[in-house]
């Protein structure tokens, strides 16, 4: 019984990663899409004006289409150059909701070669964390976002700290929960930290896992 107990488990995730997959391919598909749209209406187009915003539209698309590309689940399991995956997830992310708010984001992140499934996940804390301090680290726009990750006596230690204000609600537990489960698929817990100054978030994990 626990053996048929534990087969229908490993369907139904199996089942679940399949679907979500495919859930990811759609709005990829559904984001080309429209890009596509948009440029044949600026190509037709003669106001130099509405020419102009359907092309800052269609870069702001490109953009989510590139976060979406970089957050999608992988299929395989693999080795991923882990600094060059997060600097393209945080190119797309500063052009499509950070540059427009006048907020610099900047990362040093060490040469480190990781499995795709816990490089996707922890491409996904980058990004809830980032987008989080976007949204209530500067209330009257502009300020600093930075990703430190390097090796830490045997483990990796991702930091993700901004100059901005807490504010009254910082870290919602909505996020927080989605890290901590997240955070424990790395097998680590996270660390909060939120001052007047500014907020910092700390991951650790194994190196070698």
């Amino acid at each position: 019984m626990s053996s048929q107990s534990e087969l229908l488990s490993d369907r139904g995730a199996v089942t679940e990663r399949l679907l979500l997959r495919e859930f990811s391919h759609r709005i990829n598909d559904e984001l080309a899409s429209v890009i596509r749209l948009i440029s044949v209406a600026a190509s037709r187009c003669e106001s130099d004006q509405v020419r102009g915003a359907l092309a800052e539209a269609q870069d702001r698309l490109q953009g989510y289409a590139g976060i979406q590309r970089s957050l999608q689940m992988p299929e395989y399991s693999t080795a991923v150059d882990l600094a060059a995956y997060l600097q393209q997830l945080c190119r797309a992310i500063s052009g499509s909701r950070l540059a427009g708010d006048g907020i610099e984001l900047s990362l040093s992140v060490c040469p480190l070669r990781m499995n795709s499934e816990r490089c996707w996940l922890l491409g996904v804390i980058v990004f809830e964390l980032i987008v989080n301090a976007s949204l209530h680290a500067f209330p009257d726009n502009g300020g600093s976002i930075r990703l430190d990750i390097w090796p830490v006596a045997g483990s990796i230690e991702c930091r993700i700290t901004d100059n901005g204000t807490s504010g009254e609600d910082p870290l919602p537990v909505r996020l927080v929960s989605i890290i901590e489960a997240l955070a424990g698929g790395l097998q680590r817990a996270a660390d909060f930290q939120c001052g007047p100054n500014g907020n910092s978030i700390i991951v650790k994990f194994p190196a070698g896992a």
